[in-house]
């Protein structure tokens, strides 16, 4: 495997994922991979997500991975720095789809100019590989989802009748919304989805590694008919990002080994006011100590004084950080003074954790997270804060679950797991992207033989 990972002519890669920081992010750790066997990586995006992205290359890879931008319309309310699902009001989602869609002379253009040897495309855009196949490029879809939550979708789409056939990875009755916002009946969105898994050639690169998932991505490959290749975590590494430590790192050096919860929900979803307040109550109910990252919509001016409980950040000030917009997450999850990742659950953060062995208390919030959120308890690296009957969260059970997860005896099992599996993924390296190159090799021998 070790020769054909890097005894091969220099290739050439195109990737093309969508506008979101967690589809942009895995593409750039399996860029940083494939470039130590032998690849040259063209990673296209909009300047918006570019930019944020760039100190995440740095002199090291870049000879090998060029950053190409891709510009989309500019549509009313949606001006180029809108451009990136990061931060975006949710009201303009659709409109940055449809930028997204009318960018598509632009993103022939640039497969024109590159002739790469092969494209990497994402989900939900099956015009790239077809755009592709006209240059004879041969082309792979990436899902940047889980197996897991992967299989149920296309179990929903092919088998609405009957129930999935694996019963622990369900929706919880006040969870049945975010099923039906995931999963719409949308024959466009059905046919985009099938479309994208029938031109991609031969194989689908996914999110993950076998050990946890192996059952649901042998499902998936049967329903699809596709081989299913998983291409790791990629998560990134811990690196210091700038010359003096951060005042948050110099907070968390001062705090006893594991007794610290990092509390963050992505790039995209942002808390309602009685999440926000259900969950400050209950960080202070649990009396652990805690770095909480509040992101707010772009444009929107609250401050966190409005946001959180009366008094609140002065009763917590000498064990609770409370951040507006960003933090080192990876930075943060590998200091040996976190014990617990309060988490939405997407699939980056999700595997973020577990290559630290820092165990998670999931509180998913919508579309894919509440099933991530079933998989991490089925493999014994997380809890979940379940929430009533009505779907809210309760500020005493969100603090009992972190007291269990970081400090109690009734929590042993899940920090045990989280550090068994921590190392797990270690020890497996990056063993996943020599499968991936020996079939990109393959395919890129047959260039030309591409579809219509």
């Amino acid at each position: 495997m070790e020769s054909l990972a890097t005894n091969h002519k220099t290739l050439h890669v195109l990737m093309f994922p969508w506008l979101a920081h967690g589809h942009i992010s895995p593409y750039v750790e399996l860029a940083k991979r494939l470039t130590k066997r032998n690849f040259i990586i063209h990673l296209c995006s909009t300047p918006a997500n570019l930019s944020s992205i760039k100190h995440k290359i740095g002199e090291k890879y870049a000879l090998s991975i060029h950053l190409v931008e891709l510009h989309l319309p500019t549509l009313p309310k949606l001006p180029p720095c809108h451009h990136t699902t990061n931060g975006l009001p949710p009201d303009l989602m659709p409109i940055l789809k449809l930028a997204f869609e009318m960018s598509k002379p632009n993103f022939n253009r640039i497969l024109e100019t590159i002739r790469p040897d092969l494209l990497i495309y994402d989900f939900l855009q099956p015009w790239a590989p077809l755009a592709a196949s006209r240059y004879g490029i041969p082309a792979v879809e990436f899902i940047t989802s889980s197996s897991t939550m992967t299989a149920y979708m296309f179990h929903f789409f092919l088998r609405p009748n009957l129930e999935f056939p694996f019963e622990n990875i369900s929706y919880r009755d006040y969870e049945l919304v975010h099923r039906a916002n995931l999963l719409p009946l949308d024959e466009r969105i059905k046919r985009d989805a099938f479309e994208g898994i029938h031109r991609s050639n031969n194989i689908i690169l996914i999110k993950g590694f076998r050990e946890i998932e192996s059952k649901y991505s042998d499902y998936l490959s049967t329903m699809l008919g596709k081989k299913i290749v998983p291409v790791g975590p990629l998560v990134q590494d811990p690196i210091q990002e700038f010359e003096d430590p951060l005042e948050i790192i110099k907070w968390l050096d001062k705090k006893p080994k594991n007794s610290t919860v990092f509390v963050s929900f992505g790039s995209e979803y942002f808390l309602k006011q009685e999440e926000t307040q259900e969950l400050a109550h209950g960080l202070e109910l649990s009396n652990i100590n805690f770095i909480w990252v509040v992101r707010f919509p772009k444009g929107e001016k609250r401050t966190l004084e409005q946001v959180l409980p009366s008094g609140f950040l002065e009763r917590v000030r000498d064990r609770g950080l409370v951040l507006e917009g960003w933090a080192p997450q990876a930075q943060i999850l590998g200091h040996e003074n976190i014990g617990g990742f309060v988490s939405h659950c997407g699939c980056s953060s999700m595997m973020e954790s577990m290559k630290f062995g820092v165990p998670i208390i999931a509180m998913p919030m919508h579309l894919d997270q509440p099933l991530n959120a079933r998989l991490l308890e089925e493999i014994g690296v997380g809890v979940e804060v379940v929430r009533n009957g009505l779907g809210r969260l309760d500020k005493e059970e969100v603090a009992a679950v972190i007291r269990r997860v970081v400090a109690e005896d009734g929590g042993e099992g899940v920090r045990r797991n989280a550090k068994l599996m921590s190392e797990k993924i270690k020890e497996k390296g990056d063993e996943e992207i020599d499968e991936v190159v020996e079939e990109f090799v393959k395919l890129c021998k047959k260039k030309g033989n591409g579809f219509h």
